[in-house]
């Protein structure tokens, strides 16, 4: 097991800790549609990605309208 060798002071911890905060995630505006999305990746609204459309995005189907 680990023992110390000396005590590490509050400032020093903290100091040390000082890196490990998260920082909140950049976004990006879609060049096609405008939405705001993660770089580097698809678009989740239009499919696109660096202005060609990579996925097709199918319109939402309510299923009891389609039922009927």
């Amino acid at each position: 097991m680990a023992v110390q060798q000396n005590r590490v002071s509050r400032s020093r911890r903290n100091n040390r800790r000082s890196h490990d905060s998260l920082s909140a995630e950049t976004a990006n505006e879609c060049q096609n549609c405008g939405e705001l999305k993660r770089p580097h990746h698809i678009c989740p609204s239009c499919g696109f990605y660096a202005e060609r459309e990579v996925v097709a995005i199918n319109e939402e189907v309510d299923l009891d309208d389609d039922a009927a």
